[in-house]
């Protein structure tokens, strides 16, 4: 993969292991059941490297689902990524991106509107209307109306951060 072509898109996380054959229950962000390409794989990041995992099978219940993947085999490799979040590839013209650029964010710095730091960046969240990054354990959405100022060359981006979010 062309790391300068290709991004990682956050689209799900694995809830908990379901039965003892290593099917995983996952909750998806911003993406139907329908819309993931199993002929491609999806990703998991271990020791700060992704790899790659293929769907074997996939049963929606909602905004879940029921997750067979390849070399998940047994109830420990299903809990050993029990919490993981999963990623799939994107190129920078891909639809899921929404043309929006946000998910390229991932390791910026996160300032308030008083230009105090408040993290960094380690996930963006493609919900539709309502993009978000993440800092840590909080989502902070990313309205056109809350950004106040980007700064490309520093990799900082301020926002309007709603009270009591941090």
């Amino acid at each position: 993969m062309d790391s300068s072509a290709d991004r990682m898109l956050k689209v799900a996380k694995v809830l908990k292991s379901n039965g003892t054959e290593g099917e995983v229950i996952v909750g998806f962000y911003g993406i139907r059941t329908e819309d993931i390409d199993i002929k491609e794989p999806v990703f998991i990041f271990f020791d700060g490297l992704p790899v790659p995992f293929f769907i074997e099978s996939i049963s929606a219940k909602g905004s879940k689902a029921a997750v067979r993947l390849t070399g998940i085999n047994s109830l420990s490799d299903a809990e050993e990524i029990s919490r993981a979040d999963i990623y799939i590839a994107c190129d920078s013209s891909d639809s899921a991106d929404s043309g929006n650029g946000f998910s390229g964010l991932v390791g910026w710095t996160l300032l308030d509107g008083k230009g105090e730091i408040k993290g960094t960046i380690t996930g963006f969240l493609d919900i539709p209307e309502n993009p978000c990054v993440e800092v840590g354990e909080v989502i902070v959405p990313l309205h056109e109306n809350l950004i106040k100022g980007i700064d490309e060359d520093a990799l900082t981006i301020a926002v309007d951060i709603p009270d009591g979010l941090f």
